[in-house]
């Protein structure tokens, strides 16, 4: 069939989450048999119906930007959550964790120079990747209207996460393994927190990866 055909190179020269990218090929499919099969009431062949059904729905080339484009928003929006929720549950879990086990007042004493300055560089870099994923979330679903360029957002995101992620996971083991623990924190709970943390990194990273393979085509194309 003609229409299964053009179904196909469709879901080919497209992009994106599964789920969305599944509802946006069955919606063009759906759309075209309707076409064809109003064509086809009207008198003409099945075979010339589904011609004309294609021809009027457009080329691939044509129709496939809109496509992805939607797509695109999709992975940024996904991704926009993913670190507007998880990163503030990851730092208020160790927050609470170190207040749970706090430290003695030799080891607080005895930190090193560089120990305060890391924590607040630490916390900034958390607290900025998760205020631009949130920020990112509203740009590519409220704020849609004025954001012309939706692919660059969705990829700056993966982007952050690339650039954000060996940052805090160098501050992290800086902090924990490059002076005596300033905390009790030892055992099942520590294992289950950096279990916690390592799983919430690599969602962020299979996130970031898609928006950035989804988004690699040149600037110009992009407009």
């Amino acid at each position: 069939m003609l229409i299964d055909d053009y179904v196909a190179e469709l879901d080919g020269a497209l992009s994106g989450p599964h789920g969305p990218k599944r509802d946006l090929v069955v919606e063009a499919r759906d759309s075209l048999i309707d076409t064809a099969d109003a064509l086809e009431a009207d008198g003409l062949e099945r075979a010339e119906a589904e011609r004309l059904a294609v021809a009027e729905f457009g080329a691939v080339h044509e129709v496939a930007p809109g496509y992805q484009a939607e797509l695109t928003a999709v992975a940024g929006r996904r991704l926009g959550v993913l670190l507007f929720i998880s990163v503030p549950i990851t730092v208020a879990m160790w927050s609470v964790l170190w207040r749970i086990y706090p430290g003695t007042d030799q080891a607080w004493l005895n930190q090193p120079w560089w120990y305060a300055p890391a924590s607040r560089l630490l916390d900034l870099v958390q607290l900025g990747t998760g205020l631009y994923g949130g920020l990112v979330l509203f740009a590519l679903s409220r704020g849609s209207r004025w954001i012309r360029r939706p692919r660059l957002a969705t990829r700056s995101l993966g982007v952050l996460v690339f650039a954000s992620l060996p940052i805090t996971a160098g501050l992290g083991m800086l902090m924990t393994y490059g002076m005596d623990s300033p905390n009790t924190l030892h055992g099942l709970p520590s294992v289950v927190a950096n279990l916690v943390t390592s799983a919430m990194w690599a969602i962020q990273l299979y996130g970031a990866t898609r928006c950035v393979r989804i988004t690699r085509t040149s600037l110009a194309e992009a407009r």
